[in-house]
């Protein structure tokens, strides 16, 4: 059971890590000029969405707009998001 939980975490991690990479490329890669690509913004928020999502919420909490329920929901919404991409990722370096 310990190594389904290190896979678990593994997974999240590889998934969040990946998440913050692709979002941090897009904003280097893009810049300020975001109206122009919009359809790369949604495919790219494909992958950095976690990232994203739980920085606007950590920056809602500190600015107490939302409440700690809606902070948590959203941080769970974030890992099970990043569980789903890292398994994507795992899944695709298993097969290589």
């Amino acid at each position: 059971m310990l190594r389904e939980l290190a896979v678990l975490l593994y997974a999240i991690t590889t998934g969040f890590t990946a998440s913050g990479i692709a979002g941090n490329l897009y904003r280097v890669l893009v810049g300020q000029k975001e109206n122009s690509v919009r359809p790369a913004y949604y495919a790219t928020m494909v992958i950095a969405g976690p990232n994203v999502f739980l920085q606007k919420a950590a920056e809602a909490r500190r600015k107490k707009d939302c409440s700690w329920v809606a902070f948590w929901l959203a941080a769970a919404l974030c890992g099970y998001w990043s569980l789903a991409i890292g398994l994507l990722i795992l899944s695709i370096a298993l097969a290589l």
